[in-house]
């Protein structure tokens, strides 16, 4: 089994012939991709090839969603975390950020996710009916009964 980095799934997936890099390395990744009777993608690698594609290339997040259930469909590539990255496709076709998607989809067995700095996750995904709700805590901690 090979594992790929972000780059070469990057350069199988966009054409791009303004860079004369990518034209010289786009037949090799199609060949890695095409000829290898094994391959294993990271769920990092995953997170790395949205954020290229997402603002390097500007893909729209149809376009992200249509390439990562493309690489999910792939019989010879094993993606870790496949069924996370499936539950979080829909979430990143309605607007959400992908890694916002991964977090809760990797969080289904939790009663909240927490999050101080992104109000407009928590909106989106409460808009989504996500579950399990995100939530931004006040500065004060909970209080539990045992706390006066």
């Amino acid at each position: 089994m090979i594992a790929l980095d972000a780059n070469i799934l990057a350069r199988f997936y966009v054409d791009d012939p303004g860079d004369p890099e990518a034209a010289k390395q786009r037949p090799v990744a199609r060949a890695i991709m095409t000829d290898s009777p094994s391959l294993f993608v990271p769920l990092t690698v995953v997170l790395e090839l949205e954020w290229v594609l997402r603002a390097f290339y500007r893909f729209e997040a149809a376009q992200i969603v249509r390439v990562l259930e493309h690489l999910l469909g792939l019989g010879h590539v094993n993606t870790e975390e496949s069924e996370r990255i499936a539950a979080a496709l829909p979430l990143t076709a309605e607007g959400m950020d992908f890694a916002d998607a991964l977090h809760l989809a990797g969080s289904h067995h939790c009663e909240a996710l927490y999050t101080f700095d992104d109000r407009r996750f928590a909106r989106r995904a409460r808009r989504l009916g996500c579950a399990p709700p995100v939530r931004v805590p006040t500065d004060e901690p909970p209080t539990t009964p045992d706390t006066p």
